[in-house]
């Protein structure tokens, strides 16, 4: 990316700010419209009424909501859980378990990432055991072998990078201990728990491996979870999104890119934690109108008051389309400028493709097909 030659011309036009997201001519509402998500070349342009204020929006490109929270159950295998949004380069879905699972499982399709939204319990698996529980982010290697036993009914986000990894985002100035501290990621452990489960060999024990979407079952007459020890850089690691500390600047709304938690080939995965507001009078206070025509945006909202959304509650995922603007709604936008609170308390993960989304049966089922009227004709009090 820092080798392309961008076609690049920085100037000013008319009325407008020399400082992204602050200083507004009055009355205007500003867009920025941007290559490669946040970090190529960008133009900010000043509109005197919100991107957003259409009064229709047809065809497939509109902006989509699904409540998760209204899924039916599933059964106690994750390869059975409801299909969300998909491309060849993530698979997401939404599994409810309520029981333990009766059989192992295995991705050999890529990394798989799990989003504890809520629920709490054990999960084993071939380095050990791990307590989980709501906010939990699970990082499961390719090939791990796992079983969870849930102590309440848990409720999961997967997301998985197919076919190939997660890794941590390059924190760069602010070095690696900024965000969270590497020391945060808890790997399983080979402990009194684990070793009672291995003694459970009184009856067959079936891995259920899926690869190329398809699923084979393996049956042994022991326990596969009999690992005596391991050593080495690569195994499963948990955080909390509790211990996630999101950079800030009073002075300068960040892009979402800033909140950044783990990274895959084609796409990313943020998070959104509780921070101050910008205390700056003419910063930004609510996210920026942006046509991002790179990357579908997705979120997934866990909990909280979601200060840019409204009527959206938690378990609720939203899907905007790459190729169209969009940003806060109209509620929120009487606050861009100041804020009734000191800050916001919302939790939410945001998974951004840098190729097209299809959506799943499961969202298709749960779909607020009303959703792109919330926007409509929202022209909001005069600045």
């Amino acid at each position: 990316m820092s080798n392309r030659k961008w076609i690049y011309a920085s100037r000013i036009e008319g009325q407008a700010s020399r400082q992204a997201h602050a200083d507004f001519p009055p009355g205007t509402y500003e867009r920025e419209m941007s290559k490669e998500g946040f970090f190529g070349p960008a133009a900010f342009l000043h509109h005197q009424y919100p991107p957003t204020a259409w009064t229709r929006f047809e065809g497939p490109l509109q902006p989509r909501a699904f409540d998760l929270a209204k899924l039916s159950p599933t059964d106690l295998t994750p390869w059975s859980s409801h299909s969300v949004l998909h491309n060849a380069a993530t698979d997401i879905r939404m599994w409810t378990l309520s029981a333990n699972m009766p059989a192992l499982a295995r991705n050999g399709d890529g990394d798989q990432l799990l989003f504890i939204h809520a629920g709490k319990g054990s999960l084993f698996c071939d380095f050990g055991h791990l307590e989980i529980e709501a906010g939990d982010y699970v990082y499961l290697p390719r090939g791990t072998m796992w079983r969870i036993n849930p102590a309440d009914p848990m409720s999961i986000l997967m997301i998985e990078a197919t076919n190939t990894h997660f890794t941590l985002p390059d924190k760069g100035l602010v070095g690696p201990h900024a965000i969270f501290d590497p020391a945060l990621l808890d790997a399983p452990k080979m402990d009194e728990v684990f070793r009672a489960q291995q003694s459970d060999e009184n009856h067959e024990w079936q891995v259920r491996v899926k690869k190329r979407k398809q699923v084979s079952t393996i049956t042994y007459p022991f326990n596969p979870l009999d690992a005596t020890g391991w050593h080495g850089e690569l195994s499963p690691v948990r955080i909390n999104i509790r211990h996630i500390r999101p950079l800030l600047s009073d002075r300068y709304h960040l892009p979402p890119s800033a909140h950044t938690t783990f990274l895959s080939d084609r796409f990313v995965v943020c998070t959104f934690a509780p921070r101050p507001f910008e205390t700056d009078p003419g910063a930004l206070k609510i996210p920026f109108f942006h046509s991002n025509d790179d990357y579908d945006e997705v979120l997934f909202y866990h909990a909280g008051d979601f200060f840019s959304r409204d009527n959206i509650d938690a378990g609720m995922m939203t899907f905007h389309p790459a190729g169209f603007t969009h940003g806060p709604h109209p509620k929120a936008l009487n606050n861009m400028l100041q804020q009734t609170k000191r800050g916001t308390d919302e939790y939410a993960v945001m998974i951004d493709t840098r190729d097209p989304l299809d959506v799943g049966e499961g969202a298709s089922s749960v779909e607020n097909p009303d959703y792109v009227k919330s926007w409509a004709a929202s022209v909001p009090e005069t600045l």
